[in-house]
């Protein structure tokens, strides 16, 4: 769309099968070009999907790639038969971590507190909808990651983002 000036990147609290069904949905539109972001808030919001900019595309992508690893855990602890407590630690713990990465990368502190941070993680960690945290459930039973893989039957990203994860960590 234009070179990498115009790059931005959509994310936030929206499980598909939920903004297909028109219910009230809200996400975030970041780049570092305030027009590019102005112009792709316009071109996704609807009556039923309200979209908010941001010009920190950095924070926006870890939010986005590490709440599932994040996901993945908050479902093992409850497969293990742990509760409420122990999702919550991990919840707020493990954005606190992405956060610390976040900034050590250049985003904004701000943005793990938004629709993209801590919005995006409280979907993904407690709704039924959440491939990852369904996957974890699993693993939390006793499944082997193949089997929980299988039997989720989609992609779950947070598998595959666990090990970029690590050694970004590493890396900063």
């Amino acid at each position: 769309l234009g070179g990498a000036g115009r790059m931005a990147v959509l994310s936030g609290p929206t499980h598909a099968e939920e903004v297909i069904c028109r219910k009230p949905s809200a996400a975030v539109v970041a780049s570092a070009d305030e027009g590019t972001a102005l112009f792709f808030r316009d071109l996704f919001a609807t009556r039923f999907f309200r979209t908010y900019t941001s010009d920190d595309p950095v924070g926006v992508e870890l939010c986005a790639a590490f709440k599932n690893v994040i996901a993945i855990a908050v479902g093992i602890s409850y497969g293990m038969g742990f509760g409420d407590n122990t999702k919550a630690a991990l919840m707020t713990r493990g954005l606190t971590e992405i956060a610390r990465l976040g900034v050590a990368m250049g985003a904004h502190r701000e943005t793990f507190a938004g629709l993209a941070g801590v919005g995006d993680l409280i979907v993904t960690g407690t709704s039924l909808h959440s491939r990852n945290r369904r996957a974890g459930i699993l693993l939390g039973q006793g499944r082997s990651v193949e089997e929980a893989m299988q039997e989720v039957g989609a992609v779950v990203e947070g598998y595959y983002c666990a090990r970029s994860a690590y050694e970004l960590c590493q890396k900063q």
